[in-house]
């Protein structure tokens, strides 16, 4: 077998028959990983038919048939937002997460959704401003596929078995028995060779593709074992050319690096349609499922889930979650308004404040950024002459949430003031930006973040619409 030696960069993809210190590309020192490149065409006989058949001859962009209605919905109308509709035939999606996350677990119930027909053809998404992009906020699904594909290179047909009964309990209530239809509509293999995954999904051609994970995938016509970087990206390129010329969408499980970073070489990303990520804090059942880049929607679209032992639920509204205690009238509670994506959430901030008897207060915070809270605690002291220099401040977010919004700083002072003056402000909704002169600024979106305070019930919005200094703003709450 000959083959030739090539050297490509884990991070940006950059390919250089040479070996070097320092990516000339991205600058990344030691980041060049040697892989061996097979010098004759790779094995998968039935995709070089498949190949062969496509016209080369260009198209008029008027000539080419796309319908929205191609889309099919995935059972999770937060998902479909998520990804811009629904999923769009051909599409190859890389979704990436922490170990534990409940990536597969995500996928197999959209698995079992799909092949027991719970996705309704007249499912309406969220109203976003983002999916005013597209003809109607209600698009029309396709009909329900029939088959699902679920390749895993990470478990025996009998382990996802068993996640599938777990999931997908009888009508009757008891978990073990999941429908028929089910069990014809999804198939199962056990299966970690690229080109063997490749021939099986050109001869079965099923409606949707699920492999899980790209870096359990090897070829024989690469050395190196699997999750290489050149494995990985023989495995993404073989895949994408399947979809892309059969029409079939492929959902891809991709692992995540200590730093976030999805494994393996960047120019995975590059090549995929959408990528998204599920995130979660270990200790909670909050997911998030963010997309990061979306050829056929919206980037920057958030959806939120609950996973337990019954698997993932989607959340419709979160504020049943992140508001845990807004019904309780305790000092130290304000509300505010946090941006995901371009999806308004109310969240709850709570702070406490007890004198401290150390030299140095502490500063404990639970969801927002420290250095973030020091800045806030100086401009309180400075401009609302409050004494938190000999206080122990703690702050927290309620529900696990994690703000890096500055819409949250006004709220985040009113709670430091409402808890160090023991006194209980009435409901109040503060969105705003506290600079370092004290002084509120505007936040983007703040109409939209207002509307949803309002369609929850809450009519007092404090901004810096109204008001224009921090002294104001305690000024006017304290009436």
């Amino acid at each position: 077998m000959k083959s030739s030696t090539s050297f490509v960069c884990e991070v940006c993809g950059y390919d250089t028959p040479a070996f070097m210190g320092k990516c000339p590309e991205c600058g990344t020192w030691n980041s060049l990983k040697e892989i061996k490149v097979p010098t004759f065409q790779a094995k998968s006989s039935k995709l070089k038919v498949q190949s062969s058949e496509q016209s080369f001859e260009p198209k008029k962009l008027s000539e080419i048939k796309f319908e929205e209605k191609n889309r099919f919905s995935s059972g999770f109308s937060e998902m479909d937002s998520v990804l811009g509709g629904g999923i769009v035939p051909g599409s190859v999606v890389l979704l990436a997460g922490d170990p534990g996350v409940g990536k597969s677990t995500l996928l197999l119930q959209l698995a079992l959704n799909i092949t027991s027909q719970k996705t309704q053809n007249t499912q309406k998404s969220r109203n976003s401003d983002s999916q005013k992009l597209r003809q109607s906020d209600s698009p029309s699904f396709q009909s329900i596929p029939k088959s699902v594909l679920y390749i895993s290179g990470e478990e025996s047909e009998q382990q996802i078995k068993l996640r599938a009964l777990r999931l997908a309990p009888s009508k009757g209530g008891q978990a073990g028995q999941a429908n028929k239809r089910t069990d014809d509509g999804l198939l199962l293999i056990s299966l970690a060779n690229t080109d063997a995954a490749v021939d099986i999904i050109s001869d079965i051609k099923p409606n949707l593709v699920i492999v899980d994970s790209i870096q359990a995938m090897e070829s024989e016509n690469l050395t190196g074992l699997s999750g290489s970087v050149g494995q990985v990206r023989y495995a993404g390129m073989q895949l994408i050319r399947v979809a892309k010329s059969l029409g079939i969408p492929i959902i891809i499980v991709g692992h995540v690096t200590k730093e976030g970073m999805v494994a393996g070489p960047m120019v995975l990303s590059h090549m995929v349609d959408t990528v998204l990520f599920l995130e979660g804090e270990k200790f909670t059942s909050i997911r998030l499922l963010r997309s990061f880049k979306n050829r056929f929607g919206p980037v920057d679209e958030v959806g939120v889930f609950t996973m337990d032992e019954r698997g993932m639920s989607e959340i419709k509204n979160p504020e049943e979650i992140f508001l845990s205690a807004k019904k309780i009238k305790e000092p130290g509670s304000v509300l505010t308004a946090t941006l995901e994506g371009t999806r308004p959430f109310l969240v709850e901030i709570q702070a406490l404040s007890v004198y401290s008897k150390l030299p140095y207060p502490r500063r404990v915070t639970s969801g927002i950024d420290s250095r973030r809270l020091e800045l806030l605690l100086a401009v309180i002291q400075k401009h609302a002459k409050l004494p938190v220099d000999t206080q122990d401040i703690f702050v927290n977010v309620a529900g696990g949430m994690k703000l890096s919004d500055p819409a949250s700083d006004l709220a985040i002072c009113l709670a430091i003031y409402s808890s160090l003056k023991n006194i209980t402000l009435t409901p109040v909704v503060a969105i705003a930006e506290v600079g370092l002169l004290g002084e509120l600024r505007q936040v983007s979106m703040f109409s939209k973040r207002a509307k949803e305070a309002k369609k929850l019930g809450f009519t007092k919005i404090l901004g810096a619409d109204k008001v224009r200094t921090l002294r104001e703003a305690i000024s006017l709450i304290s009436k």
